[in-house]
Parts: structure tokens; sequence; C-alpha cells
């Protein structure tokens, strides 16, 4: 039986986006898949050498290994008008070169916040430290990421969401394209359709069932967060959106892509079009 690895954080949303797979809810076939979990940081590190057969990574990175690896067309997560958050302390309004704490360098927030705050000085952490690096006056500022937006220390305040940085830089009200997956183009084509056909599986599954694999999730201690906080979170990033990119998050990744490339962030423009997967290939085959 062929085994593929998936990588994807421990982060709410995509356990439960590939949890039905590991729970048995969803026919592999033939194949068989292991679960890691890491930070998205490590997890796009990880995609640049091509670690794992299926990777969750930020948007962001993409145009960067877009040879190398190919996008899926689901088990994404954007913002409509939510996403990460720059925060700092109420009594400390921050200065043009303020130190501020991200989650990673390859991460989407962090190209956007790169463009919004050229000045600022950076320092790199895991997303579960930064609300105490602002909190004990390491830092000026931290972007909040995952589940901590949701909730955290009254003494802090949001200076910024980087949903308006975005749709600033854009000059679009577009869905913010976040952590999508992808998957290494050293796999055989019918190989890596399958992996698409059951991957979307999963997030359907997830999202159609989203009340039973939720209570199933909690049960086993999967998550960080309770009932409400649960509901709250997959209410904004594990949706229709996860399922299938719509006309207008497609458009989202093109422009992501498009406002890297411009701002020099990329080498090279990525079409969208070059970076999924030829599903047309299987239907082809079969004919």
């Amino acid at each position: 039986m062929p085994r593929y690895t998936l990588a994807h954080s421990p982060d709410a949303d995509d356990i439960f986006m590939f949890y039905a797979i590991a729970f048995g809810w969803i026919d592999c076939g033939d194949i068989a898949i292991e679960h890691t979990a890491a930070d998205i940081e490590t997890l796009n590190e990880a995609a640049l050498i091509g670690k794992y057969d299926a990777t969750a990574i930020s948007f962001a990175l993409y145009p960067h290994i877009w040879r190398e690896q190919a996008l899926l067309s689901s088990a994404a997560s954007f913002g409509r008008g939510y996403g990460p958050k720059l925060i700092r302390r109420k009594d400390k309004p921050l200065k043009r070169n303020f130190k501020v704490a991200l989650s990673g360098a390859r991460t989407t927030n962090a190209m956007l916040f790169r463009l919004a705050y050229p000045q600022a000085r950076t320092i790199y952490k895991n997303f579960l430290e930064i609300e105490n690096a602002v909190l004990s006056g390491e830092t000026d500022a931290g972007v909040l990421i995952h589940e901590s937006i949701l909730d955290f220390n009254e003494a802090l305040v949001v200076e910024a969401e980087i949903w308006d940085i975005w749709r600033e830089l854009a000059k679009a009200d577009l869905p913010l394209p976040l952590g999508g997956m992808c998957l290494r183009r050293s796999l055989p084509l019918n190989r890596a359709i399958e992996m698409e056909r059951i991957l979307t599986k999963a997030v359907r599954v997830a999202v159609d069932h989203k009340a039973a694999l939720g209570r199933a999730l909690l049960d086993r201690a999967l998550v960080r967060v309770d009932q409400v906080k649960l509901d709250k979170y997959l209410s904004l990033y594990a949706n229709e959106d996860s399922a299938g990119f719509s006309d207008q998050c497609m458009r989202g990744i093109e422009a992501l892509f498009k406002l890297g490339y411009d701002r020099g962030e990329y080498r090279e423009y990525v079409a969208l079009e070059k970076a999924l997967i030829p599903v047309e290939y299987a239907v082809l085959r079969g004919s």
C-alpha cells in the first residue's frame, strides 16, 4: 500500500479539515496517509525542501516553490473582513521603528506587514509566544494569528488589522489568502490527482458534518479551544471557501501573487493556472 505524508498545523482549522481522514471517515482506496503536525513556519520551511508529500503552507510562500509543488484547489483558509491582528500594549503607542514579533518570515501576514511597515524591527516566534512577548515588553507589538485572534489579554489593543492592510495594498475587496495546501510535483500525476480527491473530500465531509466532527475533536482534546471558540474559529477559517476555490478566492490568490511580484517579493509572477494540479488528466486518461 503506498504511504504518503500529510503535514499540517496543530491549529483548529487544519485539524478540522484533515481529521476526517485520521478518523477513517474517508475512503482512501489503496493509499495510506500519515499525519504530521507542526507550526506554519516549520511547514513553510519543509515545503521549500519537499519534505512531505502534502504540506500546509502560507499562500505567500507559494511563488517561491511553484516549480516543485502544485497547489491544491481546496483545504485553504481565507480572511473575509477578518484575519491576523497587529496588537500592542494599550499604554505603549508605537514609534516608527517599533519592534514586532511575527510568526514566521514566509507567512502571508509577514509579507503584508513588511510592505506596510518597512521600518519596523522584526523578530520571529512561535505564534503561541507572541502575546506574552508584547505583554512582557520584549517587543513593542506582535501579529496574532490562528486562535489567538479570538481572545487576548485586556492590556492589549489592536493597532491594525492585516485585513485592512491587505485591502489597501491590493486596492480591491477580495478574500485574503492565508493558508493553503500543496503537493510535491514529483508524485506520479495519477497519485497526485487521487491525493487531491482524498484531501478535498476530507474538507467537504468536515464542512458538511461540522457539529459531529467538532465534538469528536473536543472529546479527544485535539484542539486548544472550547466549543464556543471552536465554532467561531471554524466559521472564519474552515468553511465553504475551504472546500473549493470560488472565483473570488482565485482572484484573491492571483492578487496576492501579483502584489508580491510587483513589490519585489518574488522573482517571477506565477499565474494560478500554472499552480493547480491538472485534474482533467484523469478524465482524459480514462476516455
